[in-house]
């Protein structure tokens, strides 16, 4: 790929994209932590920590880029990507334990040790993304994680308002894990020689991962909805 052409652009927008997806609970995790210093300070907490999450960030997905070169380890991260985007649809998870600081560099300090623990879907997905390209990489994760740490308000009321975005953007996840998949050194001749059969297998695994996370998104309604009901009961 050649750097600064039309498929680097494309590569970089699908970048951030995914990262402004998988991000979202990270902005709040930062959010949390800081939230008990004073307001004087927590500005500065957000910003060394944002720029420290992004240092490693951006080192972490460096050697998951260079990990990807070894024989099967594609395939193995394109699956593994698959359930993290299963997971953008089906997860509901909660952030009670993220314990909030009182002082500057302990709440820093918690910053980045969150996001690194939180931050293992947006490394793989980035990292398949970027088609290996080492430059993408710091160029996505500059633009796009100070967008989430700002923008994390504006663009998680958006989520809410219009949920096909999660739809959107998971099947953008689940196409490039089918496609990490079959650009795995052991299958890339099959699917070169079939190219049919490759773009039915990227159908497959994007119809697959919209459907279950549908399926589980429902299921969860119906669980809080039956909840609701036991614990609050229609008197009449």
């Amino acid at each position: 790929m050649d750097l600064f052409s039309a498929a680097f652009f494309l590569a970089l927008i699908n970048i951030i994209f995914i990262d402004l997806i998988l991000a979202g609970d990270n902005a709040i995790v930062i959010g949390m932590a800081a939230r008990k210093l004073p307001h004087s300070v927590q500005k500065k907490a957000i910003l060394y920590g944002t720029a420290g999450a992004v240092l490693l960030r951006i080192a972490a997905t460096l050697i998951v880029v260079w990990l990807l070169k070894i024989p099967w380890l594609l395939a193995v991260g394109g699956l593994m990507l698959v359930f993290i985007a299963y997971k953008v649809l089906a997860d509901e998870g909660g952030h009670d334990n993220i314990e909030a600081k009182d002082k500057l560099w302990p709440a820093i300090r918690t910053i980045i040790i969150a996001d690194a623990a939180m931050g293992l879907d947006n490394v793989i997905a980035v990292a398949g993304a970027s088609k290996q390209h080492m430059v993408l990489v710091v160029i996505g994760l500059l633009i796009s994680v100070p967008i989430v740490v700002w923008g994390s308000t504006l663009f998680i009321k958006l989520l809410d308002k219009f949920p096909w975005i999660a739809y959107l953007g998971a099947a953008v996840l689940a196409y490039t894990a089918a496609n990490m998949i079959t650009e795995e050194r052991h299958f890339l001749h099959f699917f070169e020689e079939n190219p049919v059969l490759r773009y039915l297998l990227i159908a497959i695994v994007v119809a697959g991962v919209l459907l279950a996370g549908y399926m589980k998104k429902r299921q969860h309604r119906k669980e809080t909805e039956t909840e609701s009901h036991q614990t609050h009961p229609v008197t009449r």
